[in-house]
């Protein structure tokens, strides 16, 4: 059996008589997320490609029979397709970080400056994600696939507009990923994934965490940047 083979279908048995399976790379593509999620606290450039590495395992795991007809996990098309979207919207910030460190070369400069989002950007962000979030139930709607639409277009919106605020470095991201935990806790447990439905509530407390942390950051920076202008 090759290595991709086995990190594809691989299963751990476990239950009365070893009767229920949970994948492989359901537990490794949310330890890939969890760790991606800790880099990006910390700002760290690696944050992009492990979690993309992630998603690439959790899509194959989320369009189930659709991927692999001997495949006994729940198809669920929101789910997928978020993984779709986390990798493009990953690459996008990957290319922001990447264009950041170019802009400002030293140690002490970040790949990304943290702050609050402005009035201009909420009059444009919270429009788009309301268009977005019908925009995607009515797609799920039309192809099917997904026993609980409402939740999965909420959980497709919510990520996105997160990773995009981290991409950004707005603090706010950190509410949205709480709200975002808030649905897929009791959505992955219905569907029996449960590493995934674990690793949201380690991450709901992470994400609390890191709110705190990177409000701090964004006062400090804020503190800093009006100490230099006034300089």
């Amino acid at each position: 059996m090759s290595v991709i083979h086995w990190l594809f279908n691989a299963q751990v048995h476990f239950g009365n008589k070893y009767t229920q399976a949970i994948y492989w790379k359901e537990i490794i593509g949310n330890i890939f997320g969890l760790a991606s999620a800790l880099l990006g606290m910390r700002r760290k450039m690696w944050t992009w490609p492990i979690g993309i590495m992630g998603n690439v395992l959790l899509f194959t795991l989320f369009i189930g029979s659709m991927w692999d007809p001997h495949q006994t996990s729940r198809t669920m098309l929101g789910q997928a397709g978020r993984q779709l979207l986390l990798i493009a919207v990953s690459l996008y910030g990957w290319w922001k970080w990447q264009n950041n460190r170019r802009k400002n070369v030293g140690e002490n400069n970040p790949l990304v400056n943290i702050r609050w989002t402005t009035t201009k950007e909420k009059m444009f962000l919270v429009p788009a994600a309301v268009a977005f979030y019908f925009a995607t139930f009515f797609a799920i709607t039309a192809i099917g696939g997904s026993w609980n639409i409402a939740a999965d277009s909420w959980i497709f919106t919510g990520t996105a507009l997160a990773t995009y605020g981290l991409a950004r470095g707005y603090v706010e991201f950190w509410l949205v990923w709480i709200a975002v935990d808030a649905v897929g806790v009791p959505l992955d447990i219905r569907g029996h994934y449960y590493p995934t439905a674990i690793m949201y509530v380690i991450y709901g407390a992470f994400v609390i965490w890191g709110f705190v942390s990177w409000l701090r950051i964004a006062n400090k920076e804020k503190a800093d940047n009006l100490v230099k202008v006034s300089a």
